[in-house]
């Protein structure tokens, strides 16, 4: 919860209780993992679990940026803190998620964004440089964003081979031809 919120506001949950469906998970595994060697060795396994031990082991670049390099994580909202831009902006019916991973996709999403003047400046060029000028870089996106629709933006980050996609609410995901296919089958 410390990592998850608002930088000015207080720890928040997580909508869902990930940390005890993903224990559960691989809860699962250590059993499959167990069977398989009752199966090799004919002997049984103990298979031990906590939330708390797969919530640590879970904080993956966020401990890591903490055991490497003494940096202790901060909320920052829906930002990535090592990637930039790798949050949620703004759109003309919600909200989505850019996950500009590298250098070049970065460049993509300035040409689908017509920003494409910026894909190149030394300001934003590589994401270091990104990250030392964040606040500006998300409102520059932020501008272009808000004036499109979540589905426009999300094929046309996808056509440039930028991974993204539409914050849906709860219904909009269930109505979603994806869900919305399975949930109509006959059984």
């Amino acid at each position: 919860m410390d990592l998850t919120g608002e930088p000015d506001g207080e720890p928040q949950k997580v909508g869902v209780a990930w940390i005890d469906i993903l224990t559960g998970l691989y809860g699962v595994i250590g059993i499959q993992a167990a069977l398989a060697e009752r199966e090799r060795s004919g002997h049984g396994q103990h298979v031990d679990l906590s939330l708390f031990d797969f919530g640590v082991s879970a904080l993956a670049n966020q401990g890591m940026n903490f055991l490497a390099g003494g940096l202790v994580p901060h909320r920052m909202g829906n930002a990535h803190p090592n990637i930039v831009p790798y949050q949620v902006f703004p759109a003309a019916d919600g909200t989505i998620i850019i996950a500009c991973g590298n250098d070049r996709q970065f460049a993509s999403v300035c040409t689908v964004l017509g920003l494409g003047a910026i894909a190149g400046d030394p300001t934003y060029a590589t994401n270091p440089a990104r990250g030392g000028n964040r606040k500006t870089l998300e409102g520059i996106i932020s501008e272009k964003t808000r004036l499109r629709t979540k589905q426009d933006l999300f094929f046309a980050l996808e056509g440039a081979g930028v991974p993204g996609g539409a914050i849906n609410t709860v219904k909009e995901a269930i109505a979603d031809s994806q869900v919305s296919s399975h949930l109509n089958r006959s059984v």
